[in-house]
């Protein structure tokens, strides 16, 4: 552990957007941590809403949960996946929750009758911000990835923000631009120009980059380094190439090979140490890298056509394949497209289905026609938030015969409301910031298969979910088969005693189990979720492949 004042390092963005600042800044921290830093990671996104909580995927892609019921930026999962650090409220700060916090100060008087204006109230509160995971002294380094791109009216706060923390804090500040290089093949050259005026546009705001990183689809020659160097106002070495990988997984190690983690440490008078330790990282990306088989598993849901949206659950099974030494090709399977009539075409070549969270009731019947085939042909099977409630409402329908079963969201007048919302999100008018947010305990049944993958009976996962089983039925489902494998006790709002139930399972099927929680919010490089290993070693039982650690054996 180093001793010394916390150090900032700010990552913008040029040229264009989603070049990767999130991911490297999280390859960054990676070696940064691996070199003995305590790093952090924090987002400041320009947009007006509070938080991602109300936005449409399709818009965002995946809205983050933290330990602490945070609703973020999907970068923030990359954060965690890299450092295996959980993140918090704190990690992610959107123009909105500034300027609120802002008109709160205001509207108390904090600001003595003062005209309030962006300079200096606005800039005061992202300082602020930016400052407080300094406090404390947890961390010898935080990494703050400005969103947007340099040059937008949205970022101009932030950058002038930067600006003034370099300032007054000198060489305990240093900044990172990410730009693009595109390479023009009818010239058949690499184009610096886009960076060059990238750059100029900082400069112009009075914020100079200490280090460009160039995302480019071709090796920069050191004519193109010198020449960046020369108009960007940089040394040649502070030039660092970000060639497209086959896996962000690949990044930290390609940084390392061009050496952004010793230019930063040089640039913040911080000691080199010794090589990065970077042994467990090497040895998941070989196993990534060399599977020794390959299963194809079914991911239904409503937002498909945008990965994005369920990011971490990729991530998870492509974490959890590296685990097995088994490549995961996930299928993605639109449920708005899927009915009893097509479900064998459809999931027919699947080894396992996972169905996706997600709100409202578009797509409902496919997922349900999903969940009855993998019920009904021993296929493995996940449920996760909304396809925990599906898998309840299916068994409800086909098992227990009551056909007009559903749940309250999608049906309030439902006869049989299996799934119900919970007493506390009843008289909720607000859409933002309100569900069953963040970490809560669970209890895992010791008969149940969730107590042999998790190998404990206590457990804590995140949640987002404002509807629940309804208790009622508890004793119908456990006479019919269905155990109830998951318990939060809590206490309603009166101070009684109560239970949540958290997850549910089928002992007579191989592997079926659906969770209200997001076992994805925390499957990381370093631990991968066990709950996705499992279902993934489930999948290969079922297409009977054997692990390798049983092949070594025989």
């Amino acid at each position: 552990m180093h001793k010394h004042k916390t150090k900032f390092i700010f990552v913008t963005g040029g040229v264009a957007s989603s070049l990767g600042k999130g991911i490297i800044s999280a390859s960054l921290a990676r070696l940064l941590l691996s070199r003995g830093y305590r790093t952090t990671i924090q987002k400041l996104d320009p947009y007006i809403n509070i938080d991602p909580g109300t936005l449409n995927p399709y818009e965002h892609g995946e809205c983050y949960v933290t330990e602490d019921g945070a609703e973020t930026d999907l970068d923030l999962g990359h954060y965690e996946r890299f450092t295996n650090i959980p993140t918090s409220q704190a990690n992610n700060v959107t123009t909105g929750r500034i300027y609120l916090s802002v008109i709160e100060k205001e509207r108390r008087g904090d600001y003595l009758g003062h005209t309030v204006q962006v300079i200096p109230h606005v800039t005061d509160e992202i300082k602020r911000r930016v400052r407080l995971l300094a406090e404390g002294d947890k961390f010898d380094v935080i990494i703050t990835e400005i969103g947007g791109t340099v040059g937008d009216i949205e970022s101009l706060p932030y950058v002038e923000a930067v600006r003034q923390l370099t300032w007054e804090m000198g060489e305990d500040v240093m900044v990172i631009h990410l730009t693009y290089v595109p390479y023009l093949a009818a010239a058949g050259e690499l184009k610096t120009k886009p960076t060059q005026h990238s750059v100029k546009t900082m400069l112009e705001q009075g914020l100079q980059p200490d280090v460009i990183v160039c995302r480019t689809e071709h090796p920069l020659s050191k004519g193109v380094r010198a020449k960046v160097a020369l108009f960007c106002n940089v040394q040649p070495e502070c030039v660092i190439e970000s060639q497209d990988a086959r896996s962000i997984y690949e990044v930290p190690l390609l940084m390392q090979k061009e050496g952004l983690d010793k230019q930063v440490l040089k640039i913040l008078k911080l000691p080199y140490g010794g090589r990065p330790n970077l042994t467990k990282w090497r040895s998941f990306l070989r196993k990534l890298e060399h599977p020794h088989s390959e299963i194809q598993v079914a991911l239904v849901g409503k937002y498909v056509e945008l990965k994005d949206a369920y990011k971490s659950i990729l991530e998870s099974f492509l974490q959890a394949g590296a685990v097995n030494q088994c490549k995961v090709k996930v299928k993605m399977v639109h449920s708005e497209h899927l009915d009893k009539d097509n479900v064998e075409a459809q999931l027919g070549d699947c080894k396992a289905i996972l169905v996706a969270p997600g709100f409202g009731k578009r797509g409902i019947e496919g997922k349900l026609a999903a969940i009855e085939y993998a019920r009904t042909k021993n296929v493995p099977f996940l449920g996760i938030c909304l396809g925990m409630q599906m898998c309840v409402i299916e068994f409800a329908r086909n098992v227990l015969g009551w056909k007009t079963a559903n749940s309250t969201e999608m049906d309030p007048k439902t006869k049989y409301p299996v799934i119900h919302i919970m007493d506390e999100q009843k008289n909720v008018k607000n859409m933002g910031g309100t569900m069953r947010l963040g970490a809560y305990p669970c209890a895992l049944e010791k008969e149940s298969l969730l107590y042999k993958v998790y190998g404990k009976k206590d457990i804590s996962e995140r949640h987002r979910h404002r509807y629940e089983f309804n208790n009622d039925y508890i004793a119908d489902f456990e006479a019919a088969g269905m155990k109830m494998a998951g318990i939060n006790h809590g206490t309603n709002a009166e101070g009684k005693g109560l239970i949540r139930v958290e997850a549910v399972e089928l002992p007579s099927h191989p592997f079926f189990v659906g969770v209200q929680f997001h076992p994805e919010y925390k499957s990381t490089v370093e631990n991968p979720h066990p709950l996705f290993v499992a279902f993934v070693r489930a999948a290969m039982d079922y297409a009977g492949i054997h692990h390798p650690d049983e092949t070594a054996k025989k």
